[in-house]
């Protein structure tokens, strides 16, 4: 069985900067939360109509830098981690198109993490003055990132019980039913099939576990024909039974009839 999607369209997504706002995935999320008007989402586009180019592996800002601005994702997947002195690295959450990140940038002076380029992406950097005029001229996009920013802390709390609760095969099963429906929501899945440009080692520093045990579970849920992953691509062969597998409720993603299982493959 595979998620109904509702009204949002199939199809993969190919990133510009035309005025056409609907495939624009920062507005998409929103859509999620609020209905935008015309002139909603035409003052979004107008915030975020300038980004810039980071390759993979980059930092886009280091803890202890000046918190500068909130960053928008456009495309591709970054992510924000924490590391000890000793070098070890925890990813404390993925962004992927659509995502922001620090909207809270005019309450602290300094980043208390780093967020990095996982893969080449483009980032929008919004300054926290600009986003708060036009949340105050447009009171829905007020809202609309208030219930986006209640997912993410939502999201953290879920990633906090995977790592505390759940096996090695069911936190990584979890993960990827997270990111599917993610992507879902702003249409950058095609059927069951997503981009996923992560490493095992990456996955490993996410879900809590060594590269050893993530190649095992990887390997257990190709055999037991749930998953499948060519190069940077994974597809979801059952999603019923994955779902079954990590106890996956998207409830706390807030997506509305995404992930609302409908369809066979």
């Amino acid at each position: 069985m595979a998620p109904h999607f509702g009204s949002q369209p199939a199809g993969e997504w190919t990133f510009t900067l035309t005025p056409d706002v609907s495939v624009n995935p920062f507005i998409r999320k929103l859509e999620c939360f609020a209905h935008l008007s015309g002139e909603d989402r035409s003052a979004l586009f107008r915030l975020i109509a300038n980004g810039r180019d980071y390759p993979a592996q980059a930092d886009i800002l280091r803890e202890g830098e000046p918190a500068d601005g909130i960053l928008i994702v456009l495309k591709g997947f970054a992510c924000r981690n924490q590391f000890r002195q000793t070098g070890a690295r925890q990813i404390t959450a993925y962004l992927v198109p659509g995502d922001h990140c620090h909207l809270e940038a005019d309450l602290v002076s300094r980043m208390d993490h780093t967020v990095s380029a996982l893969s080449a992406c483009r980032i929008a950097r919004i300054p926290a003055d600009a986003l708060r005029a036009a949340t105050r001229q447009h009171p829905t996009l007020r809202k609309a990132l208030q219930r986006s920013d209640r997912v993410d802390e939502a999201t953290l709390r879920e990633w906090i019980v995977n790592i505390g609760c759940r096996s090695a095969i069911e936190r990584i099963a979890h993960l990827f039913c997270e990111l599917h429906l993610r992507l879902s929501s702003v249409g950058l899945t095609t059927g069951m099939t997503c981009d996923l440009p992560l490493t095992q080692s990456e996955i490993a520093v996410t879900v809590g576990l060594s590269n050893v045990h993530v190649n095992r579970s990887l390997q257990a849920l190709r055999r037991q024909r749930l998953i499948a992953l060519s190069g940077k691509r994974l597809t979801i062969l059952d999603w019923t039974r994955l779902t079954d597998l990590a106890e996956f409720n998207p409830a706390y993603l807030n997506l509305g009839q995404i992930g609302q299982i409908g369809h066979d493959i």
